[in-house]
């Protein structure tokens, strides 16, 4: 079995709390799904959130999914110009028998954009621009 780590991002449409937390859920339960994993495969998760994300905590969704023994860490993402506003990344490392090339990284909703070229996108519709 390998450390390996798993990367994806969701973009909000709004800082509202209930919003982020529906979101960063989804994040995380795509990831383990697309990566066939359990909460007992986590070793650690890291998100990130720009500066305009205030509304609440990214991990808070994760301990409210039941990820009470996983450490969690949230920290500010750059402020780069030009960057997506009112996004959440996360860095999950996990115990998994998947080759690098295997690890499906996920990116939802506008947050796709950010990483166009990593073979295993699993982009959701933008519902804001149907």
């Amino acid at each position: 079995m390998a450390v390996r780590a798993v990367r994806g991002a969701t973009q909000l449409e709004v800082d509202e709390r209930e919003h982020l937390l529906e979101r960063v859920a989804e994040l995380v339960r795509t990831v383990l799904h697309s990566n066939d994993l359990t909460n007992d495969d986590l070793i650690s998760v890291i998100f990130t959130a720009t500066s305009d994300v205030q509304s609440e905590f990214p991990a808070y969704a994760a301990r409210l999914m039941g990820m009470t023994d996983v450490p969690l860490l949230c920290a500010r993402e750059l402020e780069i110009g030009g960057g997506m506003p009112l996004v959440v990344r996360l860095l999950a490392h996990v115990e998994t028998d998947l080759t690098r090339d295997e690890v499906t990284h996920v990116y939802l909703h506008g947050a796709a954009a950010l990483r166009r070229d990593l073979a295993h996108v699993h982009a959701v519709p933008d519902e804001t621009q149907a």
